[in-house]
């Protein structure tokens, strides 16, 4: 068995190392573009910042070890630039020495990755701008960094684009941020994405939001980005994280058949349109877990999966990939925000019914010292209560609950089941009812119909004059200090001494801060004949549609 993989990384390396375990006689070649066959690029960022300071430190392994280790025939600095399907034989051409040669294969594994989008803006060619996708780009940045720079501007809020926000920052450079979007870290719903905003600003982030870079010009202090509201930005250092499109030309020159976004068609196995061509990482398309549909996510997990699943194909050991659902994460300097399955706008899009609730926990017990708040967020089916989706964004303890919820997902597991979760509980790592088990009391409550609710948004959508009477069960200190306006004010703890107050057959819409006295409250007026729902999430939630605007 001869088996050629073009592209190293995640899904290359993973897949090449796959296959020397499951046969000492498969003679194995990876053919990789760069010097590097395997590096940490999810580091590059970390690097630039100083957080990492040994380079070597990136290099998840090098050639050297893959040959000795693995008995692997690695060529880096070598490109594959055709494949002939029909001869079973790929065009490669070593990038040093200029030469071109044919090598046969049994089979071939597409690893090329993606690569960062440069859209055709004048002046995007010009000295100081910047995309990172590999060692030799984050070289680059962090020389021109230490050549002097002042002012940065980096165009994309997605991941790479923070993470290299905060890096810059705590270099101590003044920096800007440019979205298209209305909102930063697009994959998350809109709301959810506040307390990034917050945290921007707080650190002296200059944010443009719903803007986009027009042109570049170079001056005497190094280069211009005019946006196309007509601003002007000063910068000597400009990077691009705006998204990234699948290597695809090997495949669409040898007739592979691609999405309609240029991802590589593969089916379960990960097996192409020829069959003796497999492709895997961020070059393909893949099913989305959730919505059962074509999506491509470039991730390093799922890619590093499907390098395996890819080679345990070609050795006869039947494996399937079961579908990506997009967990990711984010750290933004004291904030953390992660996301798994389908955000409610994928659900809006696909037109798939759901329901959504919001809960606001802390990280462990309040009594314990130094516990954090969070906001967490669940889409579930409206009528089975299958988890759809999750998003978390807050100080510790986000990256426990989404990885909890991640794995619930993948189990196919409902509202109900996150109600009997058991999880490990001590003061110091979490509360008795976890923020887990409490978004299973709120959703299955709704479900059960014993927890009637309105979300911000729908409340907000009814004319002022049709709405339901907005009441504020906080104390009067928490409603003089910020309310929903038009709200009236009575504390809970002196509701049932002032129903009188409140208009008989008046639907009623109960709000706290965070929702708990919220849904005491329904409890109680809706058994006293007062029509009551309450407003998820509470005046934390209302306060998250609004900040940033």
């Amino acid at each position: 068995m001869k088996i050629i993989i073009v592209g190293g990384v995640a899904g290359g390396a993973s897949a090449a190392a796959r296959a020397r375990r499951l046969s000492e006689d498969a003679e194995i070649i990876m053919v990789e573009r760069g010097p590097d066959v395997s590096f940490a690029n999810c580091g590059l960022p970390y690097y630039i910042g100083d957080k990492i300071t040994n380079r070597d430190k990136l290099l998840v392994v090098t050639p050297q070890r893959l040959k000795e280790r693995f008995k692997l025939d690695v060529r880096t600095r070598s490109s594959v630039e055709s494949i002939n399907r029909t001869a079973k034989t790929v065009q490669i051409l070593n990038l040093e020495t200029g030469q071109g040669y044919n090598e046969t294969y049994d089979k071939l594994i597409l690893a090329p990755g993606a690569a960062p989008l440069r859209p055709p803006i004048p002046g995007i060619d010009l000295p100081g701008i910047f995309t990172l996708r590999n060692l030799q780009d984050m070289d680059r940045i962090k020389s021109s960094i230490n050549a002097g720079v002042k002012q940065a501007v980096v165009v994309g809020a997605g991941f790479i684009g923070l993470e290299l926000v905060e890096n810059l920052v705590e270099l101590g450079i003044s920096t800007t941020v440019v979205e298209l979007q209305d909102q930063v870290l697009p994959p998350l719903d809109k709301e959810m994405t506040a307390p990034l905003v917050k945290e921007l600003q707080d650190k002296g982030v200059t944010l443009l939001l719903g803007e986009a870079a027009a042109g570049f010009e170079a001056t005497d202090d190094g280069l211009v980005v005019r946006l196309k509201s007509g601003q002007a930005l000063p910068a000597q250092l400009v990077t691009l994280g705006i998204g990234v499109r699948p290597e695809n030309k090997l495949a669409v020159d040898a007739g592979l058949d691609v999405g309609p976004r240029g991802g590589i068609q593969v089916n379960e196995h990960l097996l192409t349109s020829d069959p003796n061509i497999y492709a895997v990482g961020d070059a393909i398309e893949v099913q989305d877990f959730v919505l059962e549909s074509p999506t491509q996510v470039p991730l390093a997990g799922p890619a590093n999966r499907q390098g395996r699943i890819a080679t345990d194909n070609i050795f006869g050991r039947e494996s399937t990939y079961r579908g990506t659902q997009g967990t990711a994460i984010l750290g933004l300097f004291n904030k953390t925000a992660a996301t798994t399955g389908a955000s409610e706008k994928t659900l809006q899009r696909a037109e798939r019914a759901y329901r959504k609730v919001y809960v606001h926990p802390v990280d462990h017990a309040g009594y314990y010292p130094g516990a954090q708040q969070m906001t967490l967020k669940l889409v579930f089916d409206p009528e089975s209560g299958k988890i759809l989706g999750a998003q978390g964004v807050g100080g510790a303890g986000v990256d426990k609950r989404i990885d909890v919820l991640a794995v619930a997902i993948q189990a196919g597991m409902t509202v109900f089941d996150l109600e009997e979760m058991e999880l490990a509980y001590s003061p110091q790592y979490g509360s008795a009812k976890d923020p887990v088990n409490m978004l299973g009391f709120v959703a299955s409550g709704m479900l059960r119909e014993e927890h009637p609710q309105i979300s911000v948004e729908a409340l907000l959508k009814i004319p002022e004059a049709n709405r339901p009477l907005l009441l504020d069960v906080r104390t009067i200190e928490e409603h003089d200090a910020g309310h929903i306006p038009g709200s009236i004010n009575i504390p809970l703890d002196e509701l049932r001494d002032r129903l009188s107050e409140l208009p008989q057959g008046k639907e009623i819409a109960a709000y706290c801060k965070v929702g708990q006295r919220g849904y005491l409250a329904t409890r109680i007026l809706n058994q006293l004949g007062h029509p009551t729902k309450n407003v998820s999430g509470g005046y934390t939630t209302y306060g998250h549609y609004f900040m940033g605007e």
